[in-house]
């Protein structure tokens, strides 16, 4: 039964913009990460011990010292491990612990078991290891040349690119090197495994995939599904970084207690988790793209290559979205698009905000701006003539056809409001005065794809119970990492069953509570759990609704469920004494609820079909000023206009779309990752690797949320995505501070990506060709 066939609610909690449900917990240091946890008697502390090897054979592994140190109960190394000694999410490529071989500097070895943490961390540097060093592959384009791929290479190709490459008036080619990315999530990683009686295990993990830490985990210790629990309430950050990497954290922990019969827990310093955990991908791109004289492309064709690490890890599904999203707003009607899926002897990359989509985009938007310079044209007006049209050239390289195209109002709204031809028309007059300190300015777009790329991933549940006295408890598959989505899944019930926010309790997310979910990920925790949610509670309206009818003998469609109260008719009582009534009559008052995304589906052999329910739209103007004698820069000014639909939330939307355009800025100007000639991460500390502070946000920032907007798709109260979408509106920055140091004596400066000073000054002086 339908309730809302039935009877009414009022919209009165989604679109507010309510806080997040822990901020009061967060301003006092009371929310509970699990760290805060309180601990077990007997509890065992962890630390691992790391290769210090980029690629070598294990020749002997002695620790005599270890286990006679101070504090220290037991270790563990691969042949301890009772089950299977694999961490891989999607193919068991990758060892909990290295067995006869490391693979990348960072690679865990063995753990200790002790009764402090600083007994543990001291003792695991008292190993005595020797290796046997082998050639290791550290860069991606060796590892092309040599064919060292964790999967195998794709293509994806339309119409005759070859042809038209070959027959346009213009073509240029060029070579980027695109920096990976740190989560530098606030919490590290962190697990803690408690045994329980007879076989169970509970583990407590910061994780966007309780799920897949569940299974993970059985797997390791040899016991079924239905012995293990996983439980995250809340982690301190995340960002794709605790997707996959957070299960091999987890088995280490589950393993060690397993083995010792008492509770473990493994906490990551930073300096470890930046060495031992994966990060975004970085790429080498080439592109030879061919023009006409109105800056339209005639055919382009790409080579992605990327930095994978040892094992697969999210490494194909991560590749798949860049070669879907290399055409971001633009019609590609002859393109080749080669991807190279890289093993290299560094940690293997994973999951990071956007997914594969910002390193396609990067490569487009490059090519554009290359295409404008070369011109001599407003690279705004090249991004116009090249947009996706509506009704005509609206077909993706992947065969799905864009049905909710609103990017031309976007751009529109944001020129004007931005001011953006006077801005453009001022800085050139600014730069022709300025000998050292150059502005610049650029408008880059955003079309992002919404769902998961694997089909059977797009699937949530969620539970709800309405206790005796109207209060109500509220559990469902998604995790929370600080975006805000369990605040905008209670804005959902609440409106579902006409009461106030503060009725619901939200709880941790649970595998014995919610089974099988998928990964907080891909954008779409609100679109799924929020759905699945609603669908419970408005199976629990419809029995209320069904038995109030019955009672109060009246109507069904008369009953009207709004603030707390009930409007049965003539009549009115709570929400609780209507809950009371029902309970006495036997009503059932709880209710799962379980939804699948509609009208996707999409042939991964053939790289074609429908992937995404909808796109996420979004753009951004950005100015700079870069001093050109030490290459430093600043944002000066920033305008975006974001497409959230018919936001849930727009206190919680707003953040997302300024923290993620932070987070983008960083990738590409400040957060430089860097491996020395041995393969050892040398930036693994904020000391050496820097993350936008306070002091980097533009002096002018100017954001909004596209209104009247609403979602063609009938997603939850036809709201859009918001969690990944707003990070990519990031390349406006990149290419301001290009168009700041383009001249006449170098129209398309060779900036190489993080732009970094020094990679400005390499850029200025012609030394990155």
């Amino acid at each position: 039964m339908d309730a809302r066939a039935k009877s009414t609610t009022r919209r009165v909690a989604v679109g507010q913009a309510l806080p997040h449900d822990s901020a009061h917990l967060h301003v006092c240091g009371t929310a509970a990460y699990i760290d805060d946890l309180p601990e077990p008697r007997d509890l065992l502390h962890v630390a691992v011990g790391m290769s210090t090897k980029a690629h070598a054979r294990l020749v002997n592994v002695d620790l005599g010292d270890v286990l006679a140190a101070s504090g220290v109960v037991d270790a563990c190394l691969a042949a301890d491990i009772p089950g299977v000694n694999n961490c891989g999410p999607i193919i068991a490529d990758e060892s909990i612990f290295a067995v006869d071989t490391v693979e990348y500097a960072g690679q865990a070895i063995f753990a200790v078991a002790a009764e402090t943490v600083d007994d543990a961390r001291k003792a695991v540097e008292l190993a005595h290891i020797e290796y046997e060093e082998l050639e290791a592959i550290l860069d991606p384009i060796l590892a092309v040349e040599k064919e060292s791929f964790v999967l195998p290479s794709e293509t994806i190709e339309r119409g005759d690119p070859k042809k038209a490459l070959a027959e346009a008036p213009h073509r240029l080619q060029r070579r980027l090197n695109l920096g990976g990315q740190d989560q530098f999530y606030l919490e590290g990683h962190i697990a803690m495994a408690i045994p329980e009686e007879d076989g169970g295990l509970l583990v407590y993990s910061s994780t966007q995939h309780p799920d897949e830490v569940q299974h993970l985990v059985a797997h390791a210790i040899d016991r079924p599904a239905k012995d293990i629990v996983c439980i995250c309430r809340r982690m301190g950050g995340a960002f794709g970084g605790k997707e996959s990497q957070a299960a091999t954290i987890a088995c280490i922990a589950a393993v060690v207690a397993v083995k010792t019969g008492r509770a473990c827990k493994l906490r990551l310093d930073r300096d470890v988790d930046m060495i031992m955990t994966g990060k975004r991908h970085d790429f080498v791109i080439d592109y030879d793209v061919g023009f006409d004289d109105t800056g339209r492309i005639q055919g382009i064709d790409f080579m992605f290559a990327s930095r994978c690490g040892i094992s697969a890890d999210l490494s194909g599904p991560v590749n798949d979205r860049t070669m879907f999203h290399c055409d971001n707003a633009y019609y590609l009607e002859n393109v080749h698009i080669l991807s190279h899926r890289c093993k290299t002897n560094t940690v293997s990359n994973t999951a990071f905000r956007g997914f594969g989509g910002p390193q396609g985009m990067f490569a487009i938007e490059y090519a554009i701006d290359d295409i404008a310079r070369t011109l001599g044209m407003d690279p705004l007006e090249v991004r116009r003539r090249n947009f996706y049209g509506i009704g005509e050239r609206d077909v993706t390289q992947y065969e799905q056809k864009i049905e909710d195209n609103i990017i031309h109002d976007i751009v529109d709204k944001l020129e004007a409001d931005a001011d953006y031809l006077e801005r453009r028309k001022a800085i050139r007059e600014f730069n022709a005065t300025s000998p050292v300190l150059k502005r610049g300015i650029a408008l880059t777009p955003v079309k992002f794809g919404i769902s998961f790329t694997a089909t059977h991933l797009n699937q949530a549940g969620a539970l709800v119970h309405v206790y005796k006295d109207g209060s109500v408890h509220l559990n469902h598959g998604g995790t929370e990492m600080g975006q805000g989505l369990f605040i905008k899944v209670a804005q959902v019930v609440a409106d579902e069953l006409g009461i106030g926010i503060d009725n619901i309790r939200l709880n941790a997310s649970d595998t014995s509570r919610v089974p099988n979910a998928s990964a907080t990920a891909a954008s779409s925790g609100s679109d799924m759990n929020g759905k699945a949610a609603q669908i419970a509670a408005a199976k629990i309206r419809a029995r209320l609704t069904e038995f109030a009818a019955r009672h109060f003998a009246v109507a069904e469609g008369t009953i009207d469920f709004r603030l707390n109260e009930v409007h049965v008719g003539d009549s009115t009582l709570s929400f609780a004494e209507l809950v009371q009534l029902a309970w006495f009559d036997r009503v059932s008052l709880s209710a799962t609820g379980f939804y699948k995304t509609p009208k996707i589906h999409y042939d991964r052999e053939t790289f074609s079909g429908r992937p995404f329910f909808y796109f996420a739209y979004g753009a951004a103007v950005s100015e700079v000023v870069v001093d050109i004698l030490t290459g430093e820069h600043r944002v000066i000014r920033v305008d975006i206009v974001h497409d959230c639909g018919d936001s849930l939330n727009p206190a919680i939307d707003m953040g997302q779309v300024e923290g993620g355009f932070i987070q983008g800025v960083g990738w590409l100007t400040s957060e430089e990752l860097w491996w020395n000639e041995a393969g050892e991460l040398k930036t693994h500390a904020p000391s050496t690797y820097k993350i936008p502070t306070c002091s980097d946000l533009p002096t002018d920032f100017r954001v909004q949320l596209l209104d009247n907007a609403a979602n063609r798709e009938d997603t939850i109260y036809r709201s859009k995505a918001v969690g990944e979408p707003p990070l990519m509106l990031c390349i406006s920055v990149f290419h301001a501070i290009r168009d700041a140091i383009a001249c006449t004596d170098r129209p398309l400066p060779d900036l190489q990506a993080p732009a970094t000073p020094e990679s400005v000054l390499r850029a200025v002086e012609g030394r990155n060709s």
